[in-house]
């Protein structure tokens, strides 16, 4: 059967690398990811699981996933009651955050295969599928309409939610980003996305250029090409364009004020992909 892609599949390895290389506190602490993948022995010696050349990228990983979690910790105190992961991949929320998303009713949205073999994984390992998530397998290339798959399988359409997007959108067209906008906005008001974009290589600190072109070169050759980047202006424009009424960019800096400060290991997180914040 089919896994998730190679990218979802790195994003899990880093976020264990995280528990396993860096020292405490974590800023997210995620092994079920790593028992999920089930790599190899010797996954570690892999090129990308470089613990110097990758150390920028997995803290940006579980950067953004800390300040996603923080967001939805933070919106169901106000009584948002749905969770959509679009691309959900190798997401761990619901079994790592039992406390919180016994509260909610979470969606991960993601390839049919993908979907399969994360079903078939959680019963391996005694984890199952709670009543409070539902995996909705959509083809999104052939299939339409994500948000009619997702009302389908039981979301309110009435009810605001929390939606998150990380790491999706450098891999889609710019008239695909913007459907993918509009179809959130068409949620009810109150509803916030959170979508993380791709800064073009010339806008990084000089530092960060070389190894985030060697990432861009690697997802090329491995079949998954970045194809849209955008300035954070740019992007937060799209999402007004596209019906959003606030719109706020959640900094790299902002990010290790957060989450990273003071940090005896010195870890800090690349700047290659940013993160904003939108509200209906």
């Amino acid at each position: 059967m089919a896994g998730p892609d190679s990218t979802a599949t790195r994003v899990a390895l880093w976020r264990a690398q995280h528990v396993l290389l860096d020292a405490r506190p974590y800023v997210l602490e995620d092994l079920i990811g790593l028992q999920l993948v089930a790599p190899p022995e010797g996954w570690q010696q892999r090129p990308d699981m470089n613990p110097q050349w990758t150390s920028s990228f997995r803290a940006h990983i579980v950067g953004r996933a800390r300040y996603v979690e923080d967001l939805v910790t933070q919106l169901a105190a106000t009584g948002v009651r749905q969770y959509v992961i679009l691309g959900a991949g190798v997401d761990t929320f619901v079994q790592r955050r039992p406390d919180l998303a016994s509260s909610l009713r979470v969606f991960e949205i993601d390839q049919p295969d993908t979907q399969a073999w994360k079903r078939e994984r959680l019963e391996a390992l005694g984890l199952g599928i709670p009543s409070w998530l539902t995996l909705v397998p959509v083809n999104f290339e052939t299939q339409g309409s994500w948000r009619e798959a997702l009302v389908s399988s039981g979301f309110d359409a009435t009810q605001p939610a929390v939606v998150v997007s990380t790491g999706v959108t450098q891999y889609l067209t710019r008239p695909a980003n913007a459907e993918l906008f509009k179809e959130v906005s068409r949620l009810a008001p109150g509803s916030t996305l959170a979508i993380t974009f791709m800064l073009p290589i010339a806008m990084l600190p000089k530092e960060e250029q070389a190894g985030t072109q060697a990432a861009t070169d690697g997802a090329k050759r491995s079949g998954t090409p970045f194809i849209s980047f955008y300035s954070p202006e740019e992007f937060m424009a799209l999402a007004r364009q596209c019906g959003f009424r606030e719109v706020r960019h959640v900094s790299t800096e902002e990010v290790v004020a957060r989450y990273f400060a003071g940090r005896s290991d010195g870890l800090l997180p690349a700047h290659g992909e940013q993160l904003i914040v939108a509200k209906r």
